[in-house]
């Protein structure tokens, strides 16, 4: 359990993350479930890419409050990040 608290941290960021994305570009929104998905997906790609990049403290290994941080704001900015690309990806195949 102590390993998954923080995956699963990583993955509710990342799906407030796409939504909050969403709100501030209307034009790449994919609904709130396809906000929804992606924002979950780049959550648990974002916060996995900034635990291997800033190490120990991001690791996840504990639940201390730095981890926690790290945890939300992976998953956040990367569901964010994802749920943008994905929606300007598919605003360019419309057109």
């Amino acid at each position: 359990m102590e390993s998954l608290l923080p995956l699963l941290i990583k993955l509710g960021a990342g799906a407030v993350g796409g939504n909050v994305a969403a709100k501030v570009m209307p034009a790449s929104s994919l609904g709130t479930l396809g906000n929804s998905i992606a924002g979950i997906a780049g959550g648990g790609i974002g916060g996995t890419l900034l635990s291997m990049v800033m190490g120990g403290a991001a690791a996840g290994g504990g639940m201390d409050v730095g981890s926690i941080i790290s945890s939300v704001a992976g998953g956040g900015i990367g569901g964010g990040v994802l749920m943008a690309v994905i929606g300007v990806v598919k605003g360019m195949m419309n057109k």
